[in-house]
C-alpha cells in the first residue's frame, strides 16, 4: 500500500497547466473623449419658468446618487420603485440567471482538478461443482468484498481547461451586468410610467375643464342665436370645437389605463391589484441639479457596456479553447483497492490491487473541422470587439440626446409658460371689462378657453422635461453600480 499511496500522491501533485494557448484578454481602452457634444456643456439648462421649474444646474463629473428617483420628492414613486425591486419577475429572472452562470463557472473551474471516486462492491456467490472456485480456498459458496479508489486526471498541458473556466467566469460577469441592466431599466421604467400617468391625468383634467368652458360658451351662443345676435354657423362651429375636444378624452383615458397596467406589471402585480394613484405633476419637483458623469465613468458604470466587455472576454477565451482543441490531450488514471471474503482482510495476504494508465490522443484528420472552429471563434472575437464599440457609441449618443433634449425642453416650457401667463392675463382683462360692461360673458369664456388650452400645452411640455431627466439618469447607468445587492457576492 505504501507504493500505491506514493503513486496517488505523485499524480495529485502534477502541474495543472504547462502553458495557456490563445490570446490573453485585456480590457478595452476607455475612449479618450472629454464630453458628449461638440460644444462645451453649459452650466445649466435654459431658464424655464416657476410653473415648470427653474433652470437645472448641470454638474459635470458627478454621478447619479443612490436611489436617484428620490430627487423628485414623491413618496408614491419611492413606494412604486421599492415594490418593483421586491416583486418584479424580470428582475428575479435576471438574478436567477446570474446564480446559474456563477454555479456553471464553479463547475467548469473544478475540471482542472483530478476526479477521485471510491467504490465498494458486495457479491454473494456459489460456484457450480463442475467449475473451479475463484478463491484460493476452493470454497464453492463465498461472499466477496471489493473496494476501489480511482483517480482520473487530465493535465491541462495547453491551458484549454483554464480557458474554458475563464470563459465561464466571463459569462458569469456578463450575467451580473445583465442583472444590473435589468435593475437600471426597471427603476427608470417605473419612474417614467409614474410620471407619464401623472402627466396624463393632469392633461385629462385640463381637457375636461376646457370642454366644460366650451359647453358653457355654447349655451350662451345658442341663446344669442335665438335672439338673432349670431348665426347658426357660429353655433355649429362651437359644437364642432367641443366635439373635437371630446375626441381627446378616450385616448387620454386609454393611455392612463395603459400606464396603470404597466405599473402593475412592473411592480409584479395584476392590473386589478393596483389602486388608482393620486400622483399628479403638481406633486412632483424637478431636481435643482442633474449629475453629468464623465465619459470614462459612463463606460465604467453602464451595465450594457460592461456586459459587452464581458462578452468580449468570453470570445477571447473561446479562441484559446479552440486552439487547445487542436493540440494533443492526455489523461492519467490510477486505481487501487482490495478484495477479500472478509472485510478485515481486504488489504492483507496479497489481496490488494492497483493500476496506472496514460492515454494520449491527437486528432489526425477531421476534414478541417477543428481549424474552422478556431477561425469561427476568431471571427466571433472580431464581432464582440465591434459590438463593444457599438455599445459605447450608443451610450454616448444616449447621453448626448438627453442633454440636447433637456435644453430644448427648457426652451419649450419657457415659451409654453409665457403663453399661459399671457392667456391668464387675457382672462383677467376680459373679466374686468365684463364687470365694467365693456364686453360680454362670451368674450370672457373665449379668453378662459384660450387660457386652458395654453395650460394644456404647458403641462405637456412640463411632462416632457420630467421624462428627459429620468432618461438622463438611465443613460448614465443609474445607480446600479452603487447597490451592494449587485456586487460580486450577489
Amino acid at each position: 500500500m505504501t507504493r500505491t499511496r506514493s503513486l496517488f500522491a505523485a499524480l495529485a501533485t502534477l502541474p495543472i497547466a504547462a502553458c495557456v494557448v490563445g490570446p490573453d484578454y485585456h480590457a478595452p481602452v476607455t475612449p479618450k473623449v472629454e464630453g458628449y457634444q461638440s460644444a462645451p456643456l453649459p452650466p445649466a439648462t435654459a431658464t424655464a419658468d416657476t410653473e415648470g421649474g427653474a433652470a437645472i444646474r448641470l454638474t459635470q463629473g458627478a454621478d447619479p446618487e443612490a436611489r436617484w428617483w428620490t430627487v423628485y420628492g414623491s413618496a408614491d414613486i419611492d413606494a412604486l420603485v421599492d415594490q418593483a425591486l421586491k416583486a418584479n419577475p424580470d428582475l428575479k429572472s435576471a438574478q436567477a440567471a446570474l446564480k446559474a452562470a456563477e454555479e456553471a463557472y464553479f463547475a467548469q473551474r473544478a475540471a482542472i482538478w483530478p476526479t477521485v471516486s471510491a467504490g465498494y462492491n458486495l457479491q454473494r456467490q456459489k460456484t457450480a461443482a463442475v467449475e473451479a472456485s475463484p478463491l484460493a480456498s476452493n470454497a464453492e459458496t463465498f461472499t466477496l468484498h471489493t473496494t476501489q479508489l480511482s483517480i482520473a486526471y487530465a493535465p491541462d498541458v495547453f491551458g484549454g481547461l483554464k480557458r474554458q473556466a475563464e470563459s465561464a467566469e466571463a459569462q458569469a460577469e456578463a450575467a451580473r451586468f445583465q442583472a444590473r441592466a435589468a435593475y437600471v431599466t426597471l427603476t427608470a421604467n417605473v419612474v417614467q410610467a409614474a410620471v407619464q400617468e401623472a402627466a396624463l391625468k393632469d392633461q385629462l383634467e385640463a381637457t375636461r375643464a376646457l370642454i366644460a368652458d366650451g359647453r358653457t360658451q355654447l349655451d350662451l351662443m345658442r341663446r344669442q342665436k335665438e335672439l338673432g345676435e349670431i348665426s347658426g354657423a357660429d353655433v355649429a362651429a362651437q359644437e364642432t370645437a367641443i366635439a373635437q375636444l371630446e375626441q381627446n378624452l378616450p385616448p387620454l383615458e386609454r393611455q392612463i389605463g395603459q400606464q396603470q397596467d404597466l405599473l402593475a406589471d412592473l411592480t409584479g402585480r395584476y392590473p386589478s391589484q393596483v389602486p388608482d394613484s393620486p400622483l399628479t405633476l403638481s406633486k412632483l419637483s424637478l431636481p435643482a441639479e442633474l449629475p453629468v458623469s464623465l465619459p470614462s465613468a459612463v463606460v465604467a458604470h453602464r451595465p450594457d457596456i460592461q456586459a459587452a466587455a464581458a462578452n468580449l472576454h468570453v470570445a477571447s477565451a473561446n479562441v484559446g479553447v479552440a486552439v487547445a482543441a487542436r493540440l494533443p490531450s492526455f489523461t492519467l488514471s490510477a486505481a487501487a483497492g482490495g478484495a477479500g471474503t472478509d472485510l478485515s482482510n481486504l488489504f492483507t495476504h496479497g489481496d490488494e490491487f492497483w493500476s496506472l494508465g496514460l492515454d494520449a490522443a491527437q486528432t489526425v484528420f477531421d476534414g478541417g473541422a477543428l481549424k474552422h472552429k478556431q477561425k469561427a471563434a476568431e471571427a466571433l472575437l472580431d464581432q464582440a470587439e465591434a459590438q463593444y464599440r457599438s455599445t459605447v457609441l450608443s451610450a454616448f449618443q444616449n447621453v448626448a440626446d438627453c442633454l440636447a433634449a433637456l435644453q430644448a425642453d427648457s426652451r419649450t416650457l419657457a415659451a409654453a409658460a409665457a403663453a399661459e401667463r399671457s392667456a391668464r392675463t387675457s382672462v383677467d382683462l376680459a373679466q374686468k371689462q365684463q364687470e365694467a360692461g365693456q364686453t360680454s360673458s362670451l368674450a370672457v369664456l373665449a379668453a378662459r378657453q384660450a387660457w386652458r388650452q395654453a395650460r394644456l400645452v404647458r403641462l405637456q411640455a412640463e411632462a416632457a422635461r420630467y421624462a428627459d431627466t429620468v432618461a438622463l439618469y438611465q443613460a448614465m447607468g443609474g445607480d446600479g453600480w452603487r447597490q451592494a445587492a449587485w456586487k460580486a457576492e450577489q
